[in-house]
């Protein structure tokens, strides 16, 4: 990756190859029926290019080739140092493209440039060599049975997996499940969303010429409805992995019970609580840290701290500095590398935001600053940080996934009570606590029912740590060794000496 300009990425994107049809059996198709569907771009409300829009038939199609080439074991039976080598080799790749596939991905999504090349695409890069470096460090186990027989506990690769990923961190969450369910022997589709496919099209032309087998990887573009649904039902699926919202979470679940009770692993939607309770000190670090946690990526992030829970001795002061943080962090051109915040995806999910902050205020909630829809002039969705005050846990905004930059605000008079509150909701994917009583932080970390729980930060993460849910939030986890066992079988062997 190389600094440029504002001007450097413009001209970049000028004469850009958009790659726009689907990847199957290793080769770039248009879906079988012609159908195709408009990648947009969110900063502009211009179109980028009309993309393949697999359906039925595409998918049974990818599906036969997934199945022949695990039963073939071109991909199960390499050595797990081979398949190490291959993904090694993906990455290599991939990072030599990082500006080519971070620019893709910021003109399909709106995300700052300065994102995409600095923690996504990276982010991509390390779960690949995460997962990579773990293959051949995974060992079966021996249950201690006594000398007259050998009980071997072995992982092997469960068959065909389909990966169904969002559009919000589509190469980030993409990494999660390919290294995981490629690297432990399987054959995988993944399927991208519809409005983030050009940059995962380009991650896939890389694949080939790493050597992935063709049959291995293959990427089916399309509706969800459509391309997501037919993988979801599909009799030769064996595991889905999703990410994506909890109404279409249950969906897939109810697609295995309907199909061949293939393995669903899931991580869904949030209302992730950031309490500050009355003890603490630096309050300029912890606006920082809830303007980033809430606004960052326009506010478009599953585990978004959207419930701000503080004591009523420091809220005034906090949400003082968190109205100079609003200002630092307004939205802009997403090609522009000072710009930390830039467009949200597409029209109706701004829309959706807006009605959410009408609906607050309708319920009793006050606008204390932002919700403002600013440069119409681009024809792009850009919405100022926004923040609504005097908020009760029983209204909509408390309690739905708004997905956008909104955080609300509820004000409590003890560590107690905001325990009570951040844990009265359906979801549990993520929760923070502030406090500079050690006690309190581990007992918050103990009561709070969520798959992560920051003390003194917000949103630290690594590879090796595992992220998911409870509660509608999901089931199973992404990142880490844990990630396996979502896309592997335990198979013993019983040996009588």
């Amino acid at each position: 990756m190389t600094e440029r300009s504002l001007t450097d990425w413009q001209q970049l994107a000028s004469s850009l190859s958009l790659p726009h049809q689907a990847y199957l059996g290793g080769q770039f198709c248009d879906a079988a029926g012609g159908a195709t569907f408009t990648a947009e771009n969110p900063a502009t409300g211009e179109s980028l290019v009309a993309v393949a829009a697999c359906q039925a038939e595409d998918v049974d199609r990818a599906v036969t080739i997934a199945r022949d080439t695990f039963n073939a074991g071109t991909w199960r039976d390499l050595p797990p140092t081979e398949r190490k080598a291959y993904l090694l080799r993906w990455a290599q790749l991939i990072e030599q493209h990082t500006d080519e596939i971070a620019l893709l991905e910021t003109l399909e999504t709106g995300k700052p440039i300065s994102q995409t090349t600095s923690v996504d695409i990276p982010g991509l890069i390390g779960g690949l060599r995460y997962y990579a470096e773990a293959l051949d460090k995974l060992y079966g186990e021996t249950a201690p049975n006594g000398p007259s027989s050998v009980c071997m506990i072995d992982r092997e690769p469960v068959g065909v997996v389909a990966a169904v990923v969002p559009w919000n961190y589509p190469l980030i969450i993409a990494g999660w499940k390919i290294g995981p369910a490629l690297g432990a022997g399987n054959s995988l589709i993944l399927k991208p969303a519809e409005q983030s496919s050009l940059a995962t099209l380009k991650v896939a032309a890389l694949a080939a010429e790493a050597g992935i087998p063709d049959g291995a990887f293959q990427v089916v573009t399309g509706l969800g409805h459509e391309a997501g649904e037919a993988l979801g039902r599909h009799m030769d699926v064996d595991a889905v992995g999703f990410t994506g919202s909890t109404e279409i979470g249950k969906r897939f679940l109810a697609y295995s019970a309907e199909s061949n009770m293939k393995r669903v692993g899931l991580e869904c939607g949030g209302k992730s609580p950031h309490i500050v309770t009355r003890d603490v000190e630096d309050l300029d670090k912890i606006a920082m840290y809830v303007a980033y946690g809430v606004w960052y990526n326009q506010g478009q992030t599953c585990h978004a701290g959207t419930r701000l829970i503080v004591d009523r001795e420091v809220k005034e002061a906090l949400l003082e500095r968190l109205e100079s943080w609003a200002d630092k962090l307004a939205p802009g051109d997403p090609l522009d590398p000072a710009n930390q915040i830039g467009a949200m995806i597409e029209q109706p999910q701004l829309e959706k935001v807006q009605h959410y902050l009408a609906e607050g205020q309708r319920e009793g909630a006050r606008l204390r600053f932002g919700g403002e829809r600013v440069h119409r002039d681009s024809g792009g969705y850009y919405l100022t940080p926004a923040v609504l005050d005097d908020v009760s846990n029983d209204m909509r905004v408390a309690r739905e996934e708004i997905f956008g930059p909104v955080l609300v605000v509820l004000t409590v008079d003890s560590l107690d009570e905001a325990i009570t509150i951040a844990n009265d909701t359906d979801y549990g994917l993520g929760a923070a606590i502030w406090t500079d009583k050690l006690s309190d932080g581990h007992r918050a970390a103990k009561a709070l029912r969520a798959g992560t729980v920051w003390v003194n930060c917000y949103d630290h993460t690594s590879i090796n740590a595992p992220f998911g849910g409870f509660k509608q939030s999901g089931q199973g986890r992404d990142k880490s060794l844990h990630a396996f066992d979502k896309y592997t079988e335990l198979k013993t062997t019983w040996i009588e000496i």
